[in-house]
């Protein structure tokens, strides 16, 4: 039998969703399981599975070998019984994806548009893909996890200081996805999201992490102690506007001066190329040509990742995380533009700080900010206070 430990706290009183949590994260796989962990009573753990089932969150398996004695019927989540959606809005192309309770992806579309659109040009192109992908086949929506760069105030839904992308700050989201599913929409920046999507991947293993986003602008998702750190206004990370001396008297597209970004971000980048007559649009652009061989392109993308490393390097010293992984359309160029991070965080960060960490892709390549959208609302609506508010409305 696996052994399962929790808590005091949850061995007390636990909810019909802290028993389906234990047994979407693996620690407990039968009832019995269950009874250990909890403390609960065997009549209590039976009422508990049974209001999961009758909701069809859960599905009693196949039976488990046990070492000896009467088997212990299986227990297993039903990824099935719902979907969630996921929007990643970006500078020139939002993405959208239907997911299952399990992370899954079952179907995806992306919708480019031009740069400096407002919401009233992206959203309803985003609505209509998302309606697209909602096949009468499917389970019902029961949430919608939604990315936007900049500071986002995740309680109201708006973003507040998006630099990149004008007349979006306090521009409620929800209403323009009422008409696709009528299902909450949970709103974080895109570095968080990012972040989120380790949830799923490397931070299954690695509790500190920090996530950085090297794309159109430069931002920092930070995982501590397994939970993500958005500080006091959502603003953690933004190291895409440290002030940095290289950078002085440079206009950034934030209306400040002096910002990292002004040198080491995709835009920057591609201003760069641009002046010199070459034909890029997009850091992507930048990125294909550093992968094709130019060497200008990897130069830039390596200076890049060398100038960022250089605060980095701070923050690797006041967190001491065991992971830095790299995601973002620059760490498309991996090797590139990780040689550069490696070169300034290893000059500048402690003998301590660095003696054991990891530089990591981020696991999930340019469908990142997909995945952290899906865990973000995954996390909101199998949250054991969501599961238990479910099954109190089904009694009513």
């Amino acid at each position: 039998m696996t052994e399962v430990r929790t808590s005091p706290a949850v061995r007390e009183s636990a909810t019909a969703g802290d028993l389906l949590a234990l047994v979407r994260s693996g620690r407990a796989l039968t009832r019995a399981d269950l009874r250990t962990a909890t403390g609960l009573s065997r009549t209590a753990v039976v009422a508990r599975v049974n209001a999961l089932a009758d909701a069809g969150l859960l599905q009693l398996g196949a039976e488990l070998a046990s070492t000896g004695g009467r088997p212990a019927g299986g227990l297993v989540f039903n990824t099935r019984a719902g979907i969630v959606l996921a929007v990643a809005v970006g500078r020139s192309r939002s993405q959208v994806a239907v997911f299952d309770l399990g992370g899954t992806e079952l179907a995806a579309s992306a919708v480019d548009h031009q740069v400096g659109a407002g919401p009233d040009e992206v959203m309803p192109g985003v609505a209509d893909q998302l309606a697209r992908l909602l096949t009468p086949d499917l389970p019902p929506v029961l949430g919608i996890g939604g990315s936007l760069p900049g500071v986002v105030d995740s309680a109201r839904g708006v973003s507040v200081d998006t630099p990149v992308m004008g007349g979006w700050d306090g521009i409620a989201l929800a209403p323009y996805l009422s008409g696709v599913a009528d299902a909450p929409l949970f709103l974080a920046n895109d570095a968080d999201t990012l972040a989120r999507s380790e949830y799923l991947g490397h931070a299954r293993d690695i509790r500190d992490l920090l996530v950085l986003k090297a794309s159109t602008g430069i931002g920092l998702g930070v995982l501590a102690g397994g939970r993500i750190i958005s500080g006091a206004r959502g603003s953690a990370g933004d190291i895409g506007h440290t002030k940095v001396p290289e950078a002085a008297g440079r206009p950034c597209r934030c209306g400040d001066v002096g910002c990292l970004e002004t040198l080491a971000s995709g835009w920057a980048l591609v201003a760069r190329l641009r002046e010199e007559g070459r034909d890029v649009e997009h850091v992507r652009d930048v990125v294909a040509h550093a992968l094709a061989g130019d060497a200008e392109a990897k130069q830039l993308l390596r200076e890049s990742g060398r100038q960022v490393g250089e605060v980095l390097a701070v923050a690797i010293n006041l967190l001491n995380p065991q992971a830095v992984v790299l995601g973002g359309d620059m760490a498309a160029a991996y090797d590139v533009y990780a040689a550069g991070v490696r070169e300034s965080v290893y000059a500048r960060s402690s003998a301590v700080a660095t003696r054991e960490l990891q530089f990591l892709p981020a696991t999930y390549g340019d469908r990142a900010g997909l995945v952290g959208c899906a865990a973000l609302v995954l996390g909101e609506v199998l949250s054991p206070a969501a599961i238990d508010a479910r099954l109190a409305l089904a009694r009513t």
